[in-house]
């Protein structure tokens, strides 16, 4: 062990995803002795069961897209290109070995105490983690007592699905199930066009089954910019998924068949439609893993199953602090990350830690095409009655997509009207999740889309695209 086998520590991490993971680093940088506790291996949900395995699932289906039209670049091969998804399978395994042999190694590296076992807080200041036997049994190898000046509960989220419809990892799967197969289904119902849902449809499409696509609201990606849930529903159709939009189905009256699944579906009060698949994946979203971990031995709040925490994700326990998806907000990995990081430093006493604005943390989908967005939506702007000048540039118009041919999409723009301030960049195309990057920045250094069109941005790349947008702004565009 790292820190030696004291059982005292500055700061215990309950929960070593990305968030967790993240804010052990930080602070053991910062010179606190920190251990660093979870029942599972480190990397958490994201890189065991979601964000790495499913994004290696869409750039294998990405390259079997790009193969597809391999004649167009001047290339010829023999035959048509295929999907082999036992090596797709294969493939994305192997990604996150790599990626869970890096965190492995960091651990060591930044000197912190990896901990193995459930962890449970027995008051503010004190965790009792339930060892795993030699065997791997749960609770095999006694408790361990740590004490811990400062707390960090990290402990995650759950798939869960609709109330009546239960999955059973065989024919009504959860987005955890869907990565456990090696074999892709014919064809596949999703519930749900959030992130996950508009991921695996598209990869699903892309790979040739038959999708369809479920959405109780009037748009997919809902929570996106009104012109990007639009323009990627108009892509979805060209390609063959069938999106349904207001959907209702009785959840109880999804039937199991021999060859599948069958569910009755139709707008509110009218027609319904009779829709069959192999399968069905239920994506509607995830709970906070927030009960059995000793909350109740603590001032914590809970809040419609979340932790409640201020800006510097303090809780109402003093001591005790919690981030990622345990307090809700946007329920990225990214984020769960930032947030730790805001938590270490006010631990260690940085007085000069930001609190975390939601309003500037990007935002990205990994759909074909990409989404990546990041500040107000226009539909925001508008319910907030704030006076908008927008600059909006297709992908059409920037050589590097033509070049690369993937035009699809477009980069948006949102400045205020009388301020000049940037209050959101939303894209929908080719690297739009690469893109994002420069706004992010932009958004921390408060700069106008003036000054965001005005920095050069390298001729040919797809940067440009936003470059553009922002001058269009103000009407001032070069290339469209």
């Amino acid at each position: 062990m790292a820190v030696g086998s004291s059982n005292d520590f500055d700061l215990v991490v309950l929960g070593a995803g990305t968030g967790g993971y993240t804010a052990a680093f930080r602070a053991a940088q910062l010179g606190l002795r920190v251990a660093l506790v979870d029942e599972d291996k480190i990397g958490g949900t994201c890189l065991h069961r979601g964000c790495i395995p499913t994004k290696a699932l869409l750039e294998s289906a990405d390259m079997l897209s790009k193969a597809r039209h391999l004649k167009d670049y001047g290339i010829t091969i023999d035959g048509d290109p295929a999907a082999d998804y036992a090596q797709m399978a294969a493939r994305r395994d192997q990604v996150v070995k790599r990626m869970w042999t890096g965190l492995k190694s960091l651990v060591t590296k930044n000197k912190v105490a990896f901990v193995e076992g459930r962890g449970r807080l027995e008051g503010a200041g004190r965790v009792r983690v339930s060892q795993p036997g030699e065997d791997g049994k749960p609770g095999g190898g006694g408790d361990r007592l740590l004490q811990a000046g400062d707390v960090i509960v990290a402990t995650g989220s759950r798939v869960k699905s609709l109330p009546g419809l239960t999955p059973d990892g065989k024919k009504i799967l959860t987005s955890d199930d869907i990565l456990r197969r090696d074999a892709a289904p014919t064809g596949i119902v999703i519930v749900g066009a959030g992130a996950v849902g508009v991921e695996f449809a598209s990869f699903f499409q892309d790979i040739g089954s038959q999708v369809t696509l479920l959405e109780y609201l009037p748009a997919i990606v809902p929570a996106e910019d009104k012109d990007i849930s639009k323009d990627l529903e108009r892509s979805f159709t060209r390609r063959g998924v069938k999106v349904v939009t207001n959907a209702r189905f009785d959840p109880k009256a999804v039937s199991k068949e021999k060859d599948g699944v069958c569910v009755e579906v139709g707008p509110e009060g009218g027609k319904t439609e009779e829709i069959r698949a192999e399968v069905m994946l239920v994506a509607t979203g995830r709970a906070a893993n927030v009960e059995d971990i000793g909350l109740e031995s603590t001032k914590v709040e809970i809040e419609k199953g979340l932790i409640k925490v201020n800006g510097r994700m303090r809780t109402k326990e003093p001591h005790v602090y919690a981030i990622g998806d345990v307090i809700g907000g946007l329920w990225l990995a990214h984020t769960a990350a930032h947030e730790g990081i805001v938590a270490a430093h006010t631990i260690a006493g940085d007085g000069e830690v930001h609190e975390v604005d939601y309003v500037k943390q990007p935002r990205a989908t990994y759909c074909r095409p990409e989404i990546a967005s990041i500040g107000l939506t226009e539909q925001q702007c508008q319910e907030r009655g704030l006076p908008v000048k927008i600059g909006k540039v297709p992908f059409q118009a920037i050589a590097k997509a033509v070049i690369g041919g993937e035009y699809e999409g477009f980069a948006k723009v949102i400045g205020h009207a009388e301020t000049g301030d940037t209050l959101g960049v939303h894209i929908l195309g080719p690297h739009a999740t690469d893109l994002i990057s420069e706004a992010s920045v932009a958004f921390d250094l408060e700069a106008t889309p003036w000054e965001i069109g005005g920095a050069t941005h390298p001729h040919p790349t797809l940067a440009e695209v936003l470059g553009e947008a922002a001058l269009a702004v103000d009407g001032r565009s070069i290339n469209f």
